[in-house]
């Protein structure tokens, strides 16, 4: 594909409003890996299945090809501080988060609108992309506002919205 035509891509897919979530996991050295990822969907009711896609680029996709297990975080409208924590390149991006290791292995940042703690299903190769298929395994669930992405800008639904 030439740069223009993965030029307009982007511009369609950056104006196409998603939610934002955070996923981690655990390397195999016992270190929490975590990124910020807005490539996130529901895929099944029965059993529950999730997917979410990583770039072969990044620097954890070894913590999580290796881990049979990860949690997506579906982030609060307030918390822009983790979603920007975790989207940057800085190595200690748990240092800026309240977390907890879950019963399950996992790193679990505070105060998130839902986790979802699954076990990996399946991981294939798409492009530039991996695309990791889990069962939700456990579920935490708060009330509160949802993140949305939109345009390169993160914030909470508009007030006058849905009208």
């Amino acid at each position: 594909m030439n740069n223009e035509a993965t030029a307009a891509f982007k511009q369609i897919m950056g104006s196409y409003p998603t939610g934002v979530t955070v996923v981690t996991t655990t390397g195999a050295d016992g270190t929490p890996a975590g990124l910020t990822v807005n490539s996130f969907a529901s895929v099944s009711l029965d059993p529950l299945l999730v997917l979410w896609c990583l770039d072969n680029r990044s620097s954890a996709l070894a913590a999580f090809s290796e881990s049979d297990v990860f949690a997506v975080h579906v982030l609060a409208a307030e918390q822009q501080d983790v979603c920007w924590a975790f989207a940057g390149k800085e190595p200690d991006r748990f240092g800026k988060v309240e977390w907890a290791q879950s019963e399950h292995g996992l790193p679990v940042i505070s105060g998130s609108l839902g986790v979802l703690q699954c076990r990996k299903v399946q991981q294939m190769e798409a492009g530039d992309h991996q695309i990791f298929l889990g069962e939700v395994i456990a579920i935490e669930k708060e009330e509160k506002e949802p993140m949305l992405y939109f345009r390169r800008h993160v914030g909470k639904i508009p007030e006058h919205w849905p009208v």
